[in-house]
Order: C-alpha cells, then structure tokens, then sequence
C-alpha cells in the first residue's frame, strides 16, 4: 500500500508540475495577470504537497508510523487548496488567464491520482495491505 502511495503521489506531482509550469510561463505568478489562482495559494498547495512527499519517503526508508500520519494531515490541507484552485479554474477556462489552458485531461488526471493518493496514505498509516 506505502509503494502504490508514492507511485500515484509521484504521477500526482508530475501533473502539478506541468500545471505549474505553465502557469508560470503564461505570467500567473505576477500581480497584474488577472488570475484567478493567487501566487500564495498555488505555492501552499506545491510547498506542502512536496513537504509530505519528502515525508512520505523518509516513513518508507524509516518505517516509522508516525512519519505516515503527518504525511496523511499534509495532505488534508493540500487536498483543500486543490479544491479551492479546481472551484477557481472551472469558471476561469474562458477567459484568457494563465491557468485558463490547463490540459483539461492533466487537471482531471491530477485530481484522481492526488484523491487516490490521500485514500492511499491513509489505509497504509491505519496498516492496510502492509508496505
């Protein structure tokens, strides 16, 4: 269960880094560019998301259960700025801002994996299925 978290964990962050990275490159970051996904709120969602990866693979090499649990409450947090993002991205796809060209395929994708993810986390820090 720990090995197929950090696989979908893994397929997870490679959408949000395309995400990001086009984001970025299409100017969202700055001031003026009318996005509707605010700098703070796009960098919480990354920054955490890769602090629980870090600790998601440091429980693996360690086995330490309580390293799982905070990866697990990591992700309750990253998990409610996605949602926040998906409810500012929906209406913006029409209107010529940054994240308005996200691959919609990509940002579906994302969802699953990062919702398979939290399942996941959560059934290996209750000791489901074992590593």
């Amino acid at each position: 269960m720990a090995v197929a978290a950090l696989i979908t964990w893994l397929i997870t962050a490679v959408g949000g880094f395309v995400m990001l990275g086009l984001w970025i490159s299409r100017g969202g970051h700055r001031p003026d560019s009318g996005t509707r996904l605010a700098p703070g709120l796009v960098f919480s969602h990354v920054g955490l998301a890769v602090i629980g990866l870090v600790v998601w693979i440091v429980y693996l090499a360690v086995d330490k259960t309580a390293l799982a649990w905070i990866a697990f409450v990591l992700l309750l947090p990253v998990a409610a700025l996605g949602f926040t993002m998906l409810a500012r991205w929906i209406p913006a796809r029409r209107t010529g801002t940054a994240e308005s060209r996200f691959p919609v395929p990509v940002v579906i994708g994302h969802g699953l994996f990062a919702a398979t993810t939290l399942v996941l986390v959560l059934l290996a820090a209750l000791g489901v299925g074992g590593r």
